[in-house]
């Protein structure tokens, strides 16, 4: 296993289990089950790949890693290639599996794409779907290279992480269903339909920045843990 087939590989569990809990499971589980959904499937990942890969299966992720000077252009453009297709190989299984019910449609049950304003989750307008997916996606950096320093416990990086997904998805399901991931967001859009996919570059863009933000944080040194 590779480092880019380990990337495609988590991102896929990431999207089909985290997805497929709001698609399939999403009116038994509730909000609470879903955003443990998404945690526990990056916990259980970070776990199983992350000596391959790191388990950044995130491209906001990948490119907070460059921005922090912890990799290269280079790879990330590797990493961010398989994170993509992986969550759009797992949207297809998703919709295969879904679509085994007799009364699901994209159009009526969605493919847990992320989305925001009218007719999406609590309507909450472009300005606050911005805002969250930035300063969401900076905190979740910030969690993620403070897990993976050097003095940080490595044991419990995995934990740390997922857990704070769990976090973000409690407080932003009902604002924009939680992307923090550009590839998250790519693959259920691509199946959802021309809405998802016209409201796809806020959350490409969003996470980057807030990401971005979060690696040139800790590269200046203004969060490194003095020696």
């Amino acid at each position: 296993m590779n480092k880019q087939i380990a990337e495609f590989l988590g991102t896929f569990t990431l999207v089909l289990f985290g997805c497929g809990a709001a698609v399939i499971a999403g009116d038994d589980i509730g909000l609470t089950g879903i955003s443990f959904a998404f945690g526990l499937a990056l916990i259980g990942m970070a776990y199983g790949i992350g000596s391959v890969s790191g388990c950044h299966i995130n491209p906001a992720v990948s490119l907070g890693m460059v921005a922090a000077g912890r990799m290269s252009v280079g790879e990330a453009i590797t990493y961010i290639v398989a994170q993509v297709a992986g969550a759009v190989a797992a949207a297809a299984v998703l919709l295969m599996i879904a679509s085994g019910k007799a009364d699901y449609t994209v159009a009526a049950n969605g493919l847990g794409q992320n989305g925001w304003g009218a007719g999406y989750q609590a309507e909450y307008g472009m300005m606050a779907a911005f805002v969250f997916e930035l300063v969401a996606t900076f905190l979740f950096m910030v969690v993620i290279l403070g897990a993976t320093s050097a003095g940080a416990p490595a044991q419990l990086a995995g934990l740390a992480i997922g857990l704070a997904l769990v976090a973000i998805h409690l407080v932003g399901i009902k604002v924009t269903g939680v992307s923090v991931n550009p590839a998250r967001s790519i693959g259920p859009a691509l199946f959802a339909g021309s809405a998802a996919v016209g409201q796809l570059w806020l959350f490409i863009v969003a996470p980057i920045l807030g990401a971005a933000a979060a690696g040139v944080l800790f590269r200046s040194g203004m969060l490194t843990a003095p020696e």
